[in-house]
């Protein structure tokens, strides 16, 4: 079941209200805040993934089904074949925090999914 979409331009002035947004969002599923917190962090290093691919937009997407379930989509940009450290570390913490995460690179799109028990 689809509970949330949005999409914006890509940029760390609408970062906050992201973040903003998805707290709203797992205190309205029941999640506690040790959780809403970790979905946060994931919620932004996925988007900072996206940043550091050179997206300008964004389409985020969240279902309920055994938790939340995200759908990022950054839309133009250049896919780097070289890892930052800042890239190394995103990824680390998605890997740490969440179920299922992926990458998938496409010609001008970055598609990044993952799962969040969170309860």
């Amino acid at each position: 079941m689809m509970l949330f979409a949005m999409e914006f331009s890509l940029d760390r002035e609408i970062m906050t209200t992201v973040r903003l947004a998805i707290g709203g969002l797992c205190s309205l599923v029941g999640f506690g805040l040790d959780a809403s917190e970790d979905c946060k962090v994931c919620v932004t290093e996925s988007l900072l993934l996206l940043l550091h691919a050179g997206c300008g937009q964004v389409r985020l997407s969240v279902s309920r089904s055994e938790g939340l379930n995200f759908e990022l989509v950054g839309k133009g940009g250049v896919p780097s074949t070289e890892k930052t450290t800042e890239e190394e570390i995103s990824v680390a913490l998605l890997t740490a925090l969440v179920e299922d995460f992926s990458v998938e690179r496409m010609q001008q799109d970055t598609r990044i999914t993952f799962g969040f028990k969170g309860l």
